[in-house]
């Protein structure tokens, strides 16, 4: 079977650019990416690159490469569907804020909305890749929607989960650790997963392309991501024994890392982990263990989140002690908001979480971030629904220059590693701060004899 016409529904962190890598890998297949959001379609049109609406190091050069020639972003959704052989489903799967499941469960709703779409517009047959974090066994819940439609077309459903870390999204995707591919294990099945297939293996050995059952596809994203999120957790429960003993966890995490076994990958010691993934994998996780009845898997993975949000309150809590055990209507100065370096995401942030705490702290909240918008942070903050919207714009002030967001700051808070940070003329920071000066390395980026040597009272991770 010979892919001519690729729809991806969802113009968002994983479908624009992995539409993109595919139109660029393959100039032979027409590939439309929609979305019903009109204003993130024009910025993916914008000629101007340093608009497009995710940050992604080396995503404006693809871009600028396929889109004209046999990319395109549109709002028409319907004739997208209509003419493609190939569907892919990218759209939001958050925690359900609602009814059964509230606080651990996918809402699938958009999913849903996507299949019903799908089946009211073909009129041929369709491959429907799921491309969204699903759960185990949603491709029969999308199957069942699309054989009922009652116009004789028959749709195979694949899944096909995405592995990209976010700041390396276009290296992961030219050069994958693994591809997944799952499908039904029938005749029909097999074609329409080789047809994926052969898409990918444009320019991936096909070694690392896997294929398997549906089911198997689907778990294996949930479990990779719950298994990279519970050695950022594992490092983190032993950074404050590190504090408490007078260990390095740097130190320890190296020592340990060493070990072939363990390997030295996701133990850097921080203020948390964030982003789309991780929280709301692991949550879906707990929700389908208890689904089952197997108590003890959930608890055993809840565990992950529990020590997370205890990272993020620590460090919270370590600022305020810090500063004599008050910051009402002191400075605070973040450096950084997005939940890592390289990208424009501030899903499930850490900033969000510690500068809602120290703002019922009442304290005033300076932030820079190179990528992140003033816009996106009120949102943020404004999503937890703590406090009235002008309480949190009276607390929290977002800032152009960093140098600014730090003159007079009591404390700073490094809450994303980006690598700019590292660069700052450090000593220039100190002599516009209050004093003492305190820093709050959330990341371990920073030379802690450097800031010592300076006057800064420094305060890391672990350490």
């Amino acid at each position: 079977m010979k892919i001519k016409y690729i729809c991806c529904i969802g113009a968002g962190y994983v479908g624009g650019p992995t539409m993109a890598v595919i139109a660029q890998k393959n100039p032979d297949i027409i590939v439309t990416v929609v979305d019903l959001n009109t204003q993130r379609i024009a910025d993916w049109n914008d000629t101007d690159l340093s608009k497009l609406p995710i940050y992604e190091p080396g995503l404006d050069k693809v871009v600028q490469e396929a889109r004209g020639r046999n990319l395109f972003f549109s709002t028409d959704v319907e004739s997208a569907i209509a003419k493609a052989d190939m569907i892919f489903i990218s759209v939001n799967t958050p925690t359900k804020t609602y009814g059964v499941g509230k606080g651990m469960a996918a809402d699938l709703k958009y999913v849903e909305l996507c299949a019903r779409q799908i089946a009211e517009v073909s009129t041929s047959d369709k491959i429907v890749v799921e491309k969204s974090t699903l759960p185990v066994r949603t491709a029969a819940a999308i199957k069942s929607i699309l054989k009922n439609t009652g116009k004789g077309v028959n749709f195979q459903i694949l899944s096909n989960p995405e592995f990209l870390a976010e700041g390396t999204a276009i290296a992961d995707l030219a050069n994958p650790d693994r591809v997944l591919i799952g499908g039904e294990q029938t005749s029909e099945g097999k074609k329409a997963i080789q047809a994926l297939v052969d898409i990918y293996a444009g320019w991936i050995p096909k070694a690392q392309i896997i294929t398997t059952n549906l089911w198997s596809s689907e778990l294996s994203k949930l479990t990779a991501n719950a298994f990279l999120a519970q050695r950022v957790s594992s490092i983190n429960a032993l950074s404050e024994l590190c504090e408490a003993t007078g260990a390095d966890v740097q130190e320890v995490a190296k020592a340990i890392g060493l070990d072939s076994r363990i390997g030295s990958k996701f133990l850097q010691a921080s203020v948390g982990f964030g982003g789309s993934c991780f929280q709301k994998d692991i949550l879906n996780l707990v929700y389908i263990s208890k689904s089952l009845g197997l108590q003890e898997v959930a608890d055993y993975w809840e565990q992950v989140i529990i020590m997370n949000n205890h990272q993020r309150t620590r460090f919270a809590k370590k600022i305020v002690a810090t500063l004599y055990n008050t910051v009402s209507g002191k400075k605070i100065a973040f450096l950084g908001w997005a939940f890592k370096k390289d990208t424009n995401d501030t899903r499930e942030a850490a900033a969000i979480y510690v500068a809602d705490q120290l703002i019922d702290e009442r304290a005033q909240i300076h932030v820079f971030d190179p990528k992140v918008t003033a816009v996106q942070m009120q949102r943020d903050l404004n999503y937890l629904n703590t406090r009235i919207e002008s309480e949190n714009a009276e607390y929290l002030h977002t800032e152009q220059d960093p140098y600014t967001a730090l003159k007079d700051a009591h404390g700073i808070a490094i809450l994303t590693e980006w690598d700019e940070f590292k660069t700052y003329d450090w000593q220039k920071i100190y002599n516009n701060m209050s004093k003492p000066a305190f820093v709050f390395d959330g990341r371990n980026i920073l030379d802690r004899k450097t800031l010592e040597a300076i006057g800064f009272v420094y305060h890391g991770i672990g350490k």
